[in-house]
């Protein structure tokens, strides 16, 4: 493609300033230009450790405190933890009676490995792990986007076996280190890093005033709604920067030592709050310039104090990990689903984002073009069972969502494990017949466009998504 053509600027724009900036899509470009015209298709998984809260029937807090919802496929009733997803209640799939079968008997500690990989990990002995689903996606895309993926956490790096800090493990099983500064991905995103460049941001009051400045004799070539477009673009990176400097002060202060019965909601630290926030208003941007189509985002890592511990401080809660074992204290079930519902409503928020922005090609919304699923390798205490999963988007690639689907048979009321608070409860027998979790695997990425019949040692789809 010449490069007098200014769609080539889409890719590598602003180097020369020191902002290594991919614009994005603009339907000026793509209706002209077919081999730009495809809308992309993204995935991105957040996981979250220590699983949710399964109270049982009996107790009265099953009512609004159990993470799984009640009634059937298309009239279930969201609980409180799930309820803030009320509002995307058509965009969303609610799954139980998923599992991977390696993980059935291993401590919910030491599975965290294993949930986009499905791998025989085991619990303890030698270690060897394979890849993760969102890199045989990544792998696929190859060089369509600047970054084949984007891998985040709270805790960042790569952790320990059976401890890991990263969801994400390349085609020989490694893990890929995960970022967890934002300053970091915003760099590695938006600004290159020689010299120059570095010396021309810092006689800058704002790396976005560069940016703007030099995308005023392209906004003349726009049309009216390629503008706006580039408007909302650049006004999302300016306030994402914004966010950044206040977010850096909470993800280098090292972690406190809390006494969890001084805490209240009104001295909640509004900095981890902010900096949840931060990190997916990240993958937003990534996914709107088109730098990427892939991400995970792991919540912390299984058992083990650490920066995601102090996520719970935003709705003034003690350490998160805490919480998993405090389920019989009063208040143990609300506390934790309060915690469960936090998550769920930060990623509520950035599906919200997701639907709310365009494509330019006009195939829908970004999440009608995205698969985002949040889950957990652990249902009830560290229960490698019945995983608690949720999905969002992918309308344009097939999924059909408003549901709750119950997968194999006698958990249909999900209180196999439920109630259970001790270490006890992870060995024993469950009755009950689950389903792998590699064959939704399979399913997502056939969907995304990988030929392929199986996953992690799985032959098959999962049918009826």
């Amino acid at each position: 493609m010449s490069e007098k053509n200014p769609l080539w600027k889409r890719r590598q724009f602003l180097q020369g300033t020191g902002l290594a900036l991919s614009l994005p899509w603009l339907e000026t470009y793509a209706k002209a230009h077919r081999v730009e015209s495809q809308t992309p298709r993204r995935f991105v998984s957040i996981y979250h450790p220590d699983g949710v809260g399964l109270p049982l029937k009996t107790d009265p807090a099953w009512k609004d405190w159990s993470w799984f919802p009640r009634g059937g496929e298309r009239d279930f009733e969201l609980t409180k933890v799930l309820d803030v997803l009320e509002p995307l209640r058509n965009d969303i799939t609610i799954y139980s009676g998923l599992s991977h079968p390696a993980a059935r008997t291993v401590h919910g500690h030491s599975n965290a490995d294993q949930y986009l990989t499905g791998a025989t990990i085991g619990g303890h002995g030698p270690y060897k792990n394979t890849v993760s689903v969102d890199q045989v996606y990544a792998m696929h895309i190859g060089e369509a986007t600047r970054h084949a993926s984007l891998v985040l956490s709270t805790n960042g790096g790569i952790g320990g076996p059976r401890g890991a800090q990263t969801q994400s493990f390349n085609s020989e099983g490694r893990p890929i280190p995960a970022m967890n500064k934002p300053k970091d991905v915003f760099d590695m995103l938006f600004v290159t890093s020689n010299q120059d460049a570095a010396a021309r941001l810092a006689r800058s009051k704002s790396a976005l005033d560069l940016l703007i400045a030099n995308t005023r004799a392209l906004n003349r070539e726009l049309s009216s709604h390629d503008q706006q477009t580039l408007q909302q673009y650049l006004d999302a990176v300016r306030d994402t920067e914004i966010k950044l400097t206040k977010a850096q002060k909470w993800i280098d202060t090292p972690f406190p030592t809390v006494d969890t019965k001084y805490l209240t909601l009104e001295a909640e630290p509004k900095e981890a709050r902010l900096y949840f926030q931060t990190m997916y208003e990240l993958i937003y941007l990534a996914f709107l310039s088109d730098s990427t189509r892939v991400a995970t985002f792991q919540l912390g890592r299984e058992n083990g104090e650490g920066p995601h511990d102090l996520l719970s401080l935003a709705v003034g809660l003690g350490p998160a990990h805490g919480l998993t074992h405090a389920v019989k204290q009063p208040d143990g079930w609300k506390n934790l689903g309060t915690y469960n519902r936090y998550q769920v409503e930060e990623f509520s928020r950035f599906l919200h984002r997701l639907k709310e922005t365009a494509e330019p090609s006009g195939d829908g919304s970004m999440l009608d073009n995205t698969f985002a699923m949040h889950g957990s390798a652990s249902s009830s205490f560290h229960l490698s069972r019945n995983y608690p999963i949720l999905s969002a988007g992918g309308k344009n690639f097939g999924f059909s969502n408003g549901r709750y689907l119950k997968f194999g048979k006698g958990n249909e009321d999900n209180q196999a494990g439920a109630g259970i608070d001790t270490d006890s409860g992870w060995q024993g027998k469950v009755e009950v017949v689950e389903l792998p979790l590699s064959q939704m695997f399979v399913t997502v990425l056939q969907r995304l466009g990988v030929e392929t019949d199986s996953f992690g040692g799985v032959q098959g789809t999962l049918t009826g998504l």
